[in-house]
């Protein structure tokens, strides 16, 4: 994800969707806000460190420049790679978001790595994370045994007042609409990390056909990974190109229902 990516969102918060068909530019000069900030809500932008290969103090610089309030990248156990990050925040003034998970196909390893980084994460003294972001469990995992990932992070949540989410994404336990639903209806507590492009791609669609499972997931977002996905993948390669139109305005009415509810009721 590329700096000018935060203009895109800002712009879909200050722009209707079907002024985004125009250019980029034309779109930034809007200057009346569809939501506007109360004493309840600000809208805060995290940028990413996907394909940055820079220093951890030129990302924060230039993340900083662009006007982004934070950065969200992975915990790290190194303890230098730790030191320089929480540096760069302080120098920078950015708030920070964290994700964790784990890789290993047996799931009682993947979940025991999940808890080390979970723990260290949310239990640093240093920097505490507005957020943390979970890659939770795996697709083929049992709904029993990515189950444990819920509830673990759902006591912790309690433990500390961090939220705790779990990212909607292929091959994590919640790639599909239909399985994210069983867990959300099991779990009140859980809040997601809405990167909706991937059920999009899981389903072939733009979900139309699942219109009360997309309504509960809205309604239960802490997050979102502002990405936008189509039939046949999680990314268009140029939101500005005519051929997205639907996708993009799909994506932006999704995201424009989860902010205005958040406006309107201040809660995270």
């Amino acid at each position: 994800m590329n700096q000018n990516r935060r203009n895109f969102i800002k712009s879909a918060t200050s722009a209707t969707a079907a002024a985004l068909l125009t250019p980029y530019a034309s779109i930034a000069e809007a200057e009346k806000p569809l939501f506007p900030a109360n004493d309840k809500f600000r809208l805060l932008f995290m940028q990413t460190n996907w394909g940055f290969r820079g220093s951890q103090d030129e990302f924060c610089a230039a993340a900083k420049k662009e006007g982004y309030d934070g950065i969200e990248v992975w915990w790290t156990e190194d303890k230098k790679a730790q030191e320089e990050l929480f540096a760069a925040l302080r120098k920078h003034n950015l708030q920070v978001g964290f994700l964790c998970g784990g890789s290993q196909s047996n799931w009682q390893e993947h979940l025991a790595t999940f808890k080390k980084n979970l723990d260290a994460a949310a239990g640093n003294t240093i920097q505490k994370p507005l957020y943390i972001n979970c890659h939770s469990g795996k697709d083929y995992f049992t709904f029993e045994q990515n189950q444990q990932f819920i509830a673990y992070t759902t006591q912790k949540r309690r433990e500390t007042g961090i939220p705790v989410y779990h990212e909607t994404h292929r091959g994590r336990m919640l790639f599909a609409a239909h399985i994210a639903r069983q867990f959300m209806e099991k779990n009140p507590e859980l809040r997601l990390t809405l990167d909706i492009s991937h059920w999009c791609n899981v389903h072939e669609s733009l979900l139309g056909d699942q219109k009360e499972t997309v309504d509960l997931a809205l309604a239960r977002v802490g997050h979102i990974h502002s990405r936008v996905g189509h039939e046949q993948g999680p990314q268009v390669n140029d939101p500005r190109a005519p051929e997205w139109d639907n996708a993009v305005k799909q994506h932006l009415a999704w995201w424009d229902k989860v902010v205005e509810r958040k406006r309107k009721t201040g809660n995270n």
